[in-house]
């Protein structure tokens, strides 16, 4: 399996909307299976394929402190989500190093495709709530950051490219 290249924010292919995915095939397992060892690697609990400049419709996601559930969410959407809220701490692999609170629905239920192209639905809260959201996000291209105040995302976004100017200065 291959280690993908995570896009860091503000760069604007994150910003790009996923297509869905016509066909699981083998094509789309072994992405599934590079955004898996991606994700395990940097460490994280999930991660969406424009993340990795793939524009399609993939999420994984693993909570277990293992790392040995893994959830492959092909085409997901999300079919009802609660009228309460709740507000988590979120961190993002795209947005190394940030972490703030987002408010988000409590409880969601999630119909999408498995590894093997079947159809299924879930009905989550918790952090699976709030993971699913985040990933889906991304998929519509949009970054956690976005429901900070302009003036947190500015800052984020300065501290970020400067980061990126020094990382491609000691190269």
């Amino acid at each position: 399996m291959a280690l993908l290249n995570v896009l860091c924010y503000p760069d604007p292919r994150l910003h790009k909307i996923a297509k869905p995915v016509a066909q699981v095939d083998a094509r789309i397992k072994k992405i599934v299976a590079d955004m898996a060892d991606t994700m395990y690697e940097a460490p994280g609990v999930g991660l969406a394929a424009t993340q990795v400049d793939i524009h399609e419709r993939i999420l994984v996601i693993d909570l277990s402190d293992e790392q040995n559930e893994l959830m492959v969410f092909i085409n997901p959407e999300i079919t009802w989500a609660s009228a309460e809220k709740k507000s988590w701490r979120e961190g993002c692999l795209s947005v190394p190093e940030f972490y703030d609170e987002v408010e988000r629905p409590a409880e969601i239920r999630i119909k999408a495709l498995d590894i093997e192209g079947k159809e299924f639905e879930l009905e989550a809260d918790g952090l699976l709530a709030v993971c699913l959201q985040h990933e889906l996000d991304h998929l519509q291209g949009k970054v956690f950051v976005e429901y900070l105040s302009l003036l947190k995302r500015t800052r984020i976004s300065q501290k970020l490219k400067k980061r990126s100017k020094e990382l491609e200065g000691e190269r």
